[in-house]
């Protein structure tokens, strides 16, 4: 929910172990209320919040500074707990101190009225101002218990305000062409329906798995998995497997396009702001790793691995005058796998410059270099970014399109190139069995209680993460701390640029025209410069009138 700011608890702390509270309405106040925000709000008084970037976002729409926060009680309880999912202040109060929050009332200018229950809402109030007052007594220490308050206090709270600017600076995107890209798009689904028919000999509903599975596997006789009480299975794996047939390819095809319509095309038309831009909102406490998520709508989601998917890029733009400049990292995932395990041979193929996929396909496929076919240099590939997710041999076969010995001996030959990583992996989940929490670089933390299950599943999942977060981890915190850098400079050197989305290792500036090659060199100095590893990290960047000519 939006922040409102009619209502305020404000506590301060009075000295002689003592604290003041008072709360505060617009319909009760005698004197100007925009007046007495900005005061509370300025830089020069120290404020503890909760959901600090929601409200900073709110005090800028209104005209406000936001200034002047120093603790955000969310935030740090998500850094404590990033598996626990909710970090709304009642479950936390419950959660730190056993007891119940006095049941909120939506503070509603109606609530004040004589009718409405004031005293519920001004009850509401002064339990959530005492609610974070007393979390911050308890979060601050408990931070640097764990060795994560500098992450807290250098990435994750100036975050804050580099994504409220990003949330209001929203992205632009060309409408016309989005809706004619829909237009385009229905035109296709409809071929594909009527191919579908003619060659199932019938008129069905498509999108239902129960009847699309007796046309395929009743019907036409396809190969087919077990059937369960819904019917067969109509899933992407099963189809991919029999995309042979013309009738399953166009199914799959169908797929896809239904997908770009209804998410993409049809889904952003609707929520383009006035202005022309679409304004995401990012999410800071969702995922377990530290990366941040996009939603309403997600742009971090934009396909891309097809040609139509990438298609959609066109359709952001840059302002008349403007251009984008899009920087992201090289391998960063790769690279810290090379500087956390410490295997030289492939901080030597980092330092060297090699490319990571061909010297690994040499080694593995024992090739010179210069012999590596494309196909090999795929293979290759898929273990490099397998091995970092904890593969087995099984999905890595998957993947490739090879037999289960096949992939086997491709990770052998792997592990037998790069000692260091399979110690590395060892070590990490004994340690992880041992403290029952992995970390990165930055001491993010992740408690892992199922490597200790006595399910081999959970187990499992518990050693795959313990593979995973330290680096896909790290890689989070570097790109939070080069988002907080490249703004700070940008702020600095280059006002008028402005940074309008992130995905994943991907930072992306709309700024004036005339100003693309100071913004691509500095983004490239920012990213590349804000942590020091064993091997370089490489960012590289382009610009362009729309997203996809940005990508270069």
């Amino acid at each position: 929910a939006v922040p409102d700011l009619s209502a305020l608890s404000v506590r301060w702390d009075a000295g002689e172990n003592a604290s003041w509270a008072a709360e505060l309405w617009t319909g009760d106040y005698q004197g100007d209320w925009q007046a007495l925000l900005a005061a509370l709000f300025a830089a020069d008084i120290p404020k503890v919040s909760h959901n600090v970037k929601d409200l900073m976002r709110t005090l800028l729409d209104a005209g406000l500074p936001a200034e002047g926060f120093v603790f955000d009680t969310a935030l740090a309880a998500y850094l404590l707990d990033a598996t626990a999912g909710k970090y709304d202040l009642p479950r936390l109060f419950v959660s730190y101190f056993n007891q119940e929050l006095e049941k909120p009332t939506h503070l509603e200018p109606e609530a004040f009225s004589p009718l409405g229950d004031q005293a519920a809402a001004w009850a509401a109030l002064h339990s959530y101002g005492a609610a974070i007052e007393a979390l911050h007594g308890v979060l601050l220490p408990r931070l640097r218990e764990q060795g994560m308050e500098k992450l807290y206090f250098d990435v994750e709270l100036p975050l804050c305000r580099v994504l409220a600017d990003m949330e209001r600076s929203g992205f632009l995107v060309d409408g016309g062409a989005l809706a004619r890209f829909g237009a385009d798009l229905s035109d296709t689904i409809d071929r594909l329906e009527q191919r579908i028919y003619a060659a199932a000999g019938q008129q069905f509903n498509i999108n239902s798995p129960k009847q699309l599975g007796k046309v395929l596997f009743e019907d036409l006789g396809l190969p087919h998995g077990k059937k369960t009480k819904t019917g067969w299975s109509t899933n992407a794996d099963v189809l991919e497997k029999l995309k042979d047939h013309p009738l399953v390819a166009d199914v799959l095809t169908y797929r896809q396009y239904a997908k770009l319509k209804s998410t993409y095309a049809d889904g952003l038309l609707k929520v383009i702001d006035p202005d022309g831009r679409i304004r995401t909102s990012f999410q800071m406490t969702v995922t377990a790793t530290g990366r941040l998520s996009s939603t309403e709508p997600n742009l971090q989601n934009i396909p891309t691995r097809t040609e139509l998917g990438s298609k959609m890029r066109e359709m952001f733009v840059a302002a008349p005058g403007h251009v984008l400049v899009d920087a992201d990292y090289s391998q960063i995932e790769l690279r810290l796998l090379a500087h956390i395990s410490g295997d030289e041979a492939m901080r030597a193929a980092f330092t060297t410059g090699a490319d990571i996929h061909t010297a690994t396909a040499a080694q593995v496929f024992h090739v010179a270099p210069g012999d590596v076919t494309h196909e090999m240099r795929r293979r290759a590939k898929a273990v490099n970014f397998g091995i970092v997710y904890g593969i087995s041999a099984f999905s890595l076969s998957q993947d490739i399109g090879v037999t289960m010995a096949e992939a086997k001996a491709y990770m052998e030959a792997y592990f037998a190139t790069f000692p260091g990583v399979r110690k590395y992996m060892d070590d990490v989940v004994a340690k992880a069995k041992e403290q029952g929490y992995v970390e990165t670089l930055f001491h993010r933390r992740r408690e892992l209680p199922e490597i200790r299950s006595s399910n081999f599943n959970m187990r499992s999942f518990g050693e795959r993460v313990a593979l995973n977060m330290p680096i896909q981890g790290t890689a989070a915190d570097i790109m939070k701390l080069a988002m907080v850098a490249v703004e700070k400079r940008l702020k600095k050197e280059l006002p008028e640029a402005k940074l309008v989305l992130q995905v994943h290792d991907e930072l992306i500036v709309e700024c004036p025209e005339d100003q693309a090659a100071a913004a691509a060199k500095l983004l490239e100095e920012e990213m590349e410069q804000v942590a020091h590893l064993s091997v370089p990290l490489t960012a590289e960047a382009h610009w362009g009138r729309n997203w996809l000519e940005a990508k270069g």
